[in-house]
């Protein structure tokens, strides 16, 4: 199933693992990634059910960007290896040349 999400996001994938330098990661960046992404999916479904309610169009932009994100910090979460977690949370040791 790993497999299977990590070809599927490839793109996002790679562009959040070929970050050059250290990185420091904590298994609670991972933790905290997930509680984000499940927040952000009740937050959409929540926008949803009031935007069909009052019949307003306009509510599915938030919904779609809210839902967008959330599914990205679920599937970086769960797929995702240290490096991609950490370069979520910009956590990573770089060295500026003067």
């Amino acid at each position: 199933m790993k497999q299977l999400l990590r070809k599927l996001a490839s793109p996002l994938f790679t562009a959040l693992e070929n970050a050059e330098g250290e990185y420091e990661y904590s298994r609670s960046h991972r933790t905290v990634l997930y509680v984000m992404g499940l927040l952000f999916l009740l937050l959409s479904g929540i926008g949803l059910y009031f935007s069909i309610s009052i019949n307003q169009l306009a509510g599915l932009f938030p919904v779609i960007l809210f839902a967008g994100i959330g599914l990205i910090c679920l599937i970086v979460a769960f797929a995702g290896s240290d490096k991609a977690v950490a370069k979520i949370w910009r956590n990573r040791n770089e060295t500026f040349s003067k």
